[in-house]
């Protein structure tokens, strides 16, 4: 078995992240039989931040496959190990979808503007599924496995050796907004590559962008990294 660990925080309980939450109902049912390490934050109010950064802390082995993911991501794809042994091929980071370019004060990896002007779907990629089961609604961005500067947040994989020996944490001013295009400037500045990988799950909820916690972080995102 690969060395794995599932990360993610929640704010159900235990029991109920196993019997209601799209990540919870996929490992407990379709993947128990995996046996997966799990870092689950239960009943949590902390940012992602500071929850993925204690997940790193609390893995020993270097080769173990961090997977982030969002609580309300169903794994709909049987291969999706495989998938991720396919995918660090190629790339030292790999998500579901993405940007090829950055632009300055780019708001998320799909828009260049705070009014949410999508880039031009030449410079995008990945495929998504939003909804609560199959079939579900596809959102279809562009190719993957191509090398990119962007990556969406809700689901990222990376080994642990390539966060230590590069000096990257998750920036826990970031509780949820941001904290993707913020490590990917990180990545980004040390030369680490990403790509979106084919990999099948769907997304039970959309973003929440544009809101008050969103502003604030889009802020402190500019504050920082200046463009």
């Amino acid at each position: 078995m690969l060395p794995v660990t599932i990360v993610s925080a929640t704010r159900f309980n235990e029991q109920d992240f196993r019997e209601k939450s799209a990540l919870g109902r996929s490992l407990t049912q379709t993947y128990a039989v995996f046996n997966l390490k799990r870092e689950i934050f239960y009943e949590n109010s902390r940012g992602l931040g500071a929850c993925y950064n204690q997940a790193i802390d609390a893995v020993e082995n270097e080769e173990e496959i961090m997977v982030f993911v969002h609580d309300d991501v169903f794994l709909a794809d049987f291969f999706w190990l495989d998938k991720l042994v396919y995918g660090f091929t190629q790339f030292d980071v790999l998500g579901l979808a993405g940007n090829k370019r950055r632009v300055s004060k780019q708001p998320a990896w799909a828009f260049i503007d705070d009014q949410f002007t999508w880039d031009d779907f030449a410079n995008l990629s990945g495929v998504v599924g939003h909804g609560n089961g199959f079939p579900c609604e596809l959102s279809i961005y562009g190719p993957t496995m191509q090398k990119l500067k962007l990556l969406d947040g809700v689901l990222l994989a990376v080994r642990k050796k390539t966060l230590m020996r590069n000096a990257i944490r998750f920036d826990e001013q970031f509780r949820f907004h941001f904290y993707d295009m913020d490590i990917c400037r990180q990545c980004e500045a040390k030369n680490i590559s990403m790509g979106a990988i084919p990999l099948g799950v769907i997304h039970a909820s959309g973003g929440e962008f544009g809101g008050p916690d969103w502003r604030d972080g889009y802020r402190t995102y500019l504050e920082k990294w200046r463009d």
